[in-house]
């Protein structure tokens, strides 16, 4: 059996904490993966990792041979990419997980022109509001707005993004506009659930300094279109970003309050693996975000259809 083989799966295997998903991941029946780590155990002469049905452990021999393992594929990963990076055409499969809105109108608009581009490309895009793991879950890349918490990752800045709080007239009609950020415990806040940038609270400058305040109301969801429709419908006041409701402040639908107070733009990112050499398919896709969010002609409302 191929020990460079042996040392992929034992990796996969301890990255993706279990041999399902390492089997998963290489189209493989979980029982192939453990024969391969098995021989691995054998040619060493020591256990490498505890098993049980459902999770795996590092030994203290397996912890030590795993930082080593890591070295060497990173550096067998780099030597492969700096030869080719400047010649051969991108290839392979792409995988893309990006928030279901921004994603919907400004990630997937985009990708018919890569592989346009790049036909060796394949692509898969995840759209969902929840925090992926990039490396369990087996993403190239992700699309994060807002602050960026994990350290262990490679960002790169695409846009700004600016926050308002946001409410139909009918609402504020009904319920007053708050003059200050203490009376949001006055009004109806609808939350982006308890994950995310939202979960500390929704961010305001007071007295130069940005502070977060947190806010309640009786209904929340982790689907920012549907926040999105709440507050169309007067349900309440909602944080949101202006690339999705650009086109409602310019139409009237929604209006915006508390403006004086509005928190610095953060960011969109392109967020990867920490890794010396990208792959040819993940640094042409950041190349065409930064070139298409950079245009300053760029038109963030309206990119694709709601």
């Amino acid at each position: 059996m191929d020990r460079f083989k042996q040392i992929e799966t034992f990796v996969a295997a301890v990255l993706r904490g279990s041999l399902s998903a390492a089997a998963r991941l290489e189209g493989v029946a979980p029982a192939v993966i453990g024969r391969r780590i098995d021989a691995l155990e054998a040619r060493l002469g020591v256990k490498l990792l505890q098993r049980t049905t459902r999770r795996i452990s590092l030994t203290a021999e397996g912890g030590a041979f795993f930082e080593e393992c890591q070295r060497i594929l990173t550096a067998m990963e780099g030597a492969e990419n700096a030869v080719s990076a400047g010649g051969g055409t991108p290839s392979g499969a792409l995988r893309v997980t990006a928030p279901a809105g921004f994603g919907r109108r400004h990630i997937a608009p985009l990708l018919p022109r890569l592989i346009d581009a790049y036909p060796g490309i394949t692509v898969t895009l995840d759209l969902s509001d929840r925090l992926v793991d990039l490396i369990s879950d087996n993403f190239d890349c992700a699309i994060r707005i807002g602050d960026l918490e994990d350290s262990s990752l490679v960002s790169v800045r695409l846009a700004d993004n600016r926050r308002m709080v946001v409410a139909a007239p009918a609402y504020l009609a009904e319920h007053g506009t708050p003059d200050h950020p203490d009376d949001l415990t006055r009004h109806n806040c609808l939350s982006f659930g308890t994950g995310g940038n939202q979960a500390r609270g929704w961010l305001f400058r007071i007295d130069d300094k940005v502070v977060a305040h947190r806010v309640s109301g009786n209904m929340e969801c982790t689907d920012g279109a549907v926040l999105h429709a709440w507050t169309l419908a007067g349900r309440g006041l909602a944080w949101r970003s202006m690339w999705e409701v650009e086109d409602d402040l310019a139409q009237g639908r929604l209006v915006t309050v508390l403006d004086a107070y509005a928190a610095p733009p953060n960011g969109i990112h392109a967020v990867f693996a920490q890794r010396k050499h990208l792959p040819q398919r993940v640094r042409v896709f950041i190349d065409l975000l930064r070139t298409t969010f950079g245009d300053p002609d760029y038109r963030w409302t309206g990119s694709a259809a709601d």
